[in-house]
């Protein structure tokens, strides 16, 4: 027998012949998978990269309007019958969510503006009035930018002044002065509307996310205590683990929040109304962080070294008792900080007073669960701590 020294089609090649119409490669697979990727980019799809899932708020969109008027009406009557087209640009991008922000990219756009022009100067002063020059300007204007390691903004607004500058100002007399002039006080318009009216304070999600926090973190002790208490199957151990696994996003997101908060507040006038309530969230979240170690390590602990007789120790039910305890105190803590519009808690605190008041004892457990026990009264002896210093600084009732 001979062997087959006939050339094979690959697997690809196979795929692609699969239905092929005739000798040319086109095929209806090749064509019925292009048509299903045509489909996949629908109207709908155009829509949700475009569309945002929430608005900013409308008093943002007032504040960016008026600054856009006051801007036009300043400097109308210093340019000669020009339309102030970058006044009115500058004070729309530079009023931002917080004053902080807005002092940034006012700053980023008149640095980017004054070297771009400048950069036009010297490269109109070398070069001329040739249509290429404009070219080179955007090409060292980007290459300077990168080299002072300047940011975004001021990273773009430099070549498009420069271009701006070399193409408008031949024809237009004191165009880069007036381009100057007019992005200064359109930014400072901006500044000051932000800085005026109502300057915006981020306080309210970093109040919510800190409360959903300390509740989930409650939560997971509380499913611990029933898990350690009673048998439970495999399936309910691994989701009581997957929801101590959320915590530490959910911390993410309360840190970011806190970031956020803190920033809006930065020269801010109204900084020193809320300071106090933005300490008192970053308190309760370093606290919430440390526990959040502790219970996500506490429910892998308990999932990975489960077995039937652990509810049958001696131990456990003093564990248990613990863990009740610390998820009374943590939602008495967190109810107690008493933050403005917070959610309200899904599990009422009834009973107002500390529940940790006895030191943690902790007892030689036996030979079979010393380590799964003895690292839970470890977690605990920690939270314990956390819990014991918290509630020692609420109010007297």
């Amino acid at each position: 027998m001979k062997p087959d020294n006939s050339p094979r089609a690959t697997g690809a090649e196979r795929a692609r012949g699969a239905g092929s119409g005739g000798p040319s490669g086109w095929s209806w697979g090749w064509f019925r998978g292009h048509r299903m990727n045509v489909a996949a980019l629908s109207p709908e799809r155009y829509a949700r990269m475009i569309l945002s899932t929430s608005r900013v708020p409308f008093l943002q969109v007032v504040k960016t309007s008026a600054a856009a008027i006051l801007a036009w009406i300043a400097t109308a009557p210093l340019l000669a019958g020009q339309i102030p087209i970058f006044a009115v640009i500058a004070a729309i991008l530079v009023v931002q969510p917080s004053v902080n922000q807005s002092l940034g990219k006012a700053l980023e756009r008149c640095v980017g503006v004054v070297i771009g022009v400048v950069l036009a100067y010297f490269v109109g002063l070398l070069f001329g009035a040739n249509s290429w020059a404009v070219l080179l300007a955007v090409i060292v204007s980007l290459v300077l930018a990168w080299a002072l390691r300047l940011g975004p903004t001021s990273s773009v607004q430099i070549p498009i002044s420069a271009m701006l500058v070399l193409s408008l100002g031949s024809t237009t007399p004191g165009y880069a002065f007036n381009r100057i002039l007019e992005t200064i006080i359109g930014a400072l318009i901006g500044v000051g509307v932000n800085l005026l009216i109502v300057p915006p304070v981020a306080l309210q999600p970093v109040h919510e996310a800190v409360t959903r926090l300390g509740e989930e973190v409650a939560g997971i002790l509380d499913s611990l205590a029933r898990i350690l208490s009673s048998p439970t199957t495999a399936n309910e151990r691994t989701a009581m683990l997957v929801e101590a696994r959320l915590l530490t996003p959910m911390r993410a997101k309360a840190a970011a929040a806190l970031a956020a908060g803190e920033e809006s507040l930065k020269y801010n006038p109204r900084r020193s109304v809320h300071r106090d309530l933005l300490e008192a969230d970053g308190t309760l979240l370093a606290m919430l962080t440390i526990l959040v170690t502790r219970v996500v390590a506490m429910a892998r602990g308990v999932v990975d070294h489960y077995d039937e007789s652990l509810p049958d120790e001696p131990l456990v039910a003093e564990i248990v008792a613990e863990l009740r305890r610390a998820s009374h105190d943590l939602r008495l803590v967190i109810q107690s900080a008493d933050l403005p519009g917070a959610a309200e808690p899904l599990v009422p605190v009834l009973d107002d007073l500390p529940a940790l008041t006895a030191p943690l004892t902790i007892a030689r457990p036996s030979s079979e669960h010393w380590v799964l026990l003895g690292f839970l009264l470890e977690d605990l002896r920690r939270i314990h701590e956390e819990l014991v210093d918290a509630t020692d600084e609420l109010p007297a009732r």
